[in-house]
């Protein structure tokens, strides 16, 4: 019995960036999470937004935290799609690009929370936004795989 050739459109770095696209997709869901809570009045304030809103945020911070949850859902999705996890189908270039965004995004977010007043913030928020943006840009480094063909419906 002859070994199949190696198929050269699926390197084997496939499973290796499905998962950093998971971990990175988690990542994300933490941020979701956190973002929630601070909408629907968690006492979380001094982990968010520089730390100056001890206890609940303002109604007009809550609006904001609400539009920052679907944004890191957003990016959720992008992450998965780019580490073409089937979850996520979205347009290569949305993978591609969007991916990128996030690695700035999240290096902006490093610098900040490292530099805020607010502990939460220095001491968890920015480890753990340096961690995130170390994966997303493994994962944006990363070159496309092309798709295995799927197989026909009628099972031929």
């Amino acid at each position: 019995m002859r070994p199949k050739p190696m198929d050269t459109r699926t390197p084997s770095i496939r499973p290796a960036r499905r998962g950093v696209a998971v971990l990175v997709a988690a990542g994300c869901a933490i941020v979701v999470a956190f973002q929630v809570a601070l909408t629907l009045g968690a006492p979380l304030g001094a982990a968010a937004l520089g730390g100056a809103n001890t206890g609940e945020l303002p109604g007009e911070l809550r609006v904001v935290t609400a539009g920052s949850a679907i944004v890191w859902f957003a990016f959720s999705l992008v992450a998965l799609a780019r580490g073409n996890v089937a979850i996520a189908s979205l347009p290569r270039a949305v993978a591609w690009w969007g991916t990128w965004v996030l690695v700035c995004i999240l290096g902006v977010g490093v610098l900040v929370n490292f530099a805020s007043s607010s502990a939460w913030e220095r001491f968890g928020w920015g480890p753990f936004s340096l961690v995130l943006c170390t994966l997303c840009l493994v994962l944006a480094s990363s070159g496309f795989v092309e798709q295995p063909p799927r197989p026909p419906l009628d099972g031929t």
